[in-house]
């Protein structure tokens, strides 16, 4: 998660030359975000997930303070999703070079700062020993999903790993959230069949 924050100068909106209209720059902003996710979806496919491709969403917007003021402050939120094999600092290092070329000569001031320093992608391959196992213990494919675990600090650590356990992400972060009692028992079948196989 991402914040974009752009300083211009305020003024009253009857004579533009008075201030430099950040809420505008803005503007321009999102529109180079937009074409950068067009590329970015050209770039990185994975079919492995639901939505196969990287996602950026614009979640929150704030500037100016008056409609007869020029806006000289103006700040974005945006969440970027990555797929396996795109790094974080490296998005952030494209990003910071677009945003500096698109507001060059403009007298904007404009900073990017982590909102949530983020959590890379990870892929474990198919083809790993504790994916068949688990595959095998559960009687289902693996599969990919686009929720963050600590599962890629783990993989840096030169471990193998998998997310597997009881529940559903649908009902995680509601209000209700829950875990039905009847999928404890094969979920504690599954560990004991891993612990037997790595462990024995």
């Amino acid at each position: 998660m991402e914040a974009i924050r752009l300083t211009g100068q305020a003024g009253h909106s009857s004579d533009p030359s008075l201030g430099n209209n950040a809420l505008e720059g803005m503007h321009r902003v999102i529109g180079e975000l937009m074409a950068w996710r067009d590329e970015l979806q050209q770039r990185y496919r994975n079919p492995l997930f639901a939505v196969d491709v990287p996602t950026l969403n614009l979640g929150h917007i704030h500037g100016g303070d008056n409609p007869n003021r020029i806006c000289g402050h103006c700040e974005l939120h945006f969440d970027i999703r990555p797929l396996p094999g795109m790094a974080l600092d490296q998005l952030r290092g494209e990003l910071d070079g677009r945003m500096g070329r698109l507001l060059s000569g403009s007298g904007l001031k404009v900073e990017r700062f982590p909102l949530f320093e983020g959590i890379p992608a990870m892929e474990t391959p198919a083809a790993a020993d504790i994916v068949q196992v688990a595959e095998r213990l559960t009687g289902h494919s693996a599969e990919a999903v686009a929720f963050g675990t600590e599962g890629p600090y783990l993989n840096d650590l030169g471990m193998q790993t998998i997310i597997l356990g009881p529940g559903d992400i649908d009902q995680a972060h509601q209000p209700d959230e829950y875990l039905a009692l009847d999928r404890l028992a094969p979920s504690i079948a599954q560990l004991r069949g891993l612990i037997r196989h790595f462990c024995y």
